[in-house]
């Protein structure tokens, strides 16, 4: 038996020269590969004496050779390939150990790996034959099989071969997306995209119960999720995950101020931001305490000992997300709300593409952004907002973003008191929003996540008692919405740029 060992992630390769060598497998490496097993004191062939051809191109070509991979290649069941073997005076490769650059870590050209993936390719395309290891957690598996029973099995060289083959797609993938970065385009959209996922979090279950769910990652990379710290409280699930992410970004999207997001069905239901962390949290559980039940919490500064006490005043919350927490918080937090997960978390990373499933295919889009700064925003009727008035109106137009369906906010001095989502018409979105603000938004904002077709709804948000309105514009009914707007003497402000999230 012959074994090919040629690797980047050196992770146990010794050990696994060293056993194998014991087994009687003889060894064929170049390399730091190489000079890593022979400077442990074990026997091994470099590849330039196996296939008598040096290295050559900078080390471009050394295991490109008929000598390698018809050893790897040959079907031992028919004759004619034995028979080439015979002819070519080419030995057998029974065992492949490879893996590759991380692409992803350093891009270049230089780190675009040839040989390696060719190896990996041909050894997993051969595996009623061949074994094929990419990855160092399966050596002992490999190892145990061989001391047992002299060989792998075939189920385990397929498992092997499907692991080698997603390898080399997760590597063609981090090229492309580099090359999709290198390219001068004014397309922001690529002609073709190439996700390799890994699993990297089993989860308590999907959306429901009875449904599986997992986390994956593009394969080689780490993501904040991957960075986070649960201290307590059952596993997460599929919703938890979803629910929190959309909270965390949401936070870490309000500014510098001390801010709290309170997250259910992937919506807002509270969000506050002040000087004082914990009254921000009391303003963002006051919104809609119903709502608030069960839900999702995001705050964007360490948990204080003050905070602890708003939390303890407030419903029970399914998880509580933070950049740390004081001495003393978490046991605390513990004591009182058992089944609440506590996570620590970094800041959250964006995609630059979003990609959302079809029946058959998928939607992809740039991520969410906005493009309209304020600096592009327009006052359209005659009142002028007042500078209080405009910060409450730019906290509502963000918040809107993150709301689902036909969006309508209503903040007043950092709070957003009333929160309508998932209506199938704007109006009814503005009811509800003001039912759930009870006044309290009067003198404050309300925005709009797309335009207002008819002037109901201004003159819904005026019933609300605000004192200006944001939304994008655009309507073939913009004059009567401005006029419905001047003659109830609110301020009303055109971004020209709508922000609708389904």
């Amino acid at each position: 038996m012959r074994a090919l060992l040629s690797v980047f992630d050196k992770t146990g390769i010794v050990d696994l020269a060293s056993a194998l060598h014991e087994l009687g497998v003889d060894l064929v490496s170049s390399g730091g590969t190489a000079r890593a097993i022979a400077d442990a004191g074990v026997p091994v062939t470099d590849v330039a004496d196996f296939t008598g051809f040096p290295a050559m191109l900078g080390h471009r070509v050394v295991t490109l050779h008929p000598k390698v991979h018809g050893g790897i290649l040959a079907d031992r069941t028919d004759a004619a390939h034995l028979s080439d073997l015979e002819t070519y005076q080419i030995d057998l490769i029974d065992i492949v150990v490879g893996n590759l650059y991380p692409f992803s870590s350093d891009p270049s050209i230089d780190l675009i790996d040839i040989g390696g993936p060719t190896l990996v390719r041909a050894a997993a395309k051969n595996h009623e034959h061949v074994t094929v290891l990419v990855d160092p957690a399966d050596y002992a598996l490999v190892l145990a099989e061989i001391r047992t029973a002299g060989n792998t099995s075939v189920s385990t060289r397929r498992r092997l071969a499907r692991k080698a083959f997603a390898h080399t797609a997760a590597y063609d993938a981090a090229i492309v997306g580099w090359l999709d970065d290198e390219i001068d385009d004014d397309d922001p959209l690529p002609p073709t995209i190439h996700v390799s996922l890994e699993r990297a979090q089993d989860l308590r279950y999907g959306e429901n119960p009875h449904q599986q769910g997992a986390r994956y990652r593009v394969s080689g990379t780490t993501t904040w999720w991957d960075d986070t710290v649960q201290h307590s409280g059952l596993a997460l699930s599929y919703l938890n995950l979803f629910d929190a992410d959309a909270a965390w970004r949401i936070v870490h999207d309000l500014g510098q101020q001390p801010a709290v997001a309170i997250i259910k069905h992937a919506n807002p239901c509270g969000l506050s931001v002040h000087d004082d962390l914990a009254t921000a949290y009391e303003q963002a559980f006051q919104c809609d305490p119903r709502s608030a039940f069960g839900g999702i919490v995001a705050l964007n500064r360490p948990i204080d000992a003050a905070t602890v006490v708003a939390i303890e005043a407030a419903a029970q919350a399914d998880v509580i997300i933070a950049p740390g927490f004081d001495d003393g918080v978490i046991e605390r937090l513990v004591a009182k709300r058992k089944n609440t997960r506590l996570i620590e978390a970094s800041p959250p990373s964006v995609p630059a593409l979003t990609l959302r499933p079809l029946s058959d295919g998928y939607l992809v889009q740039q991520n969410h952004y906005f493009g309209a700064t304020p600096d592009h925003w327009q006052v359209v009727t005659d009142r002028q907002p007042t500078p209080a008035e405009l910060a409450d109106a730019a906290l509502a137009w963000r918040v809107c973003s993150y709301v689902t369906s036909n969006a309508i906010v209503l903040v007043k001095d950092g709070t957003a008191w009333g929160i309508g989502a998932g209506q199938q018409n704007r109006v009814e979105s503005g009811q509800l929003a003001a039912s759930k603000a009870d006044g309290r938004a009067a003198g404050g904002a309300c925005a709009s996540d797309a335009f207002y077709p008819f002037p109901d709804g201004v003159e819904a948000a005026a019933e609300a008692g605000v004192a200006v309105v944001i939304q994008p514009g655009g309507s073939i009914n913009d004059d009567k919405t401005i006029a419905a707007a001047n003659d109830r003497g609110i301020a009303m402000i055109f971004t020209g740029e709508r922000q609708f999230r389904h």
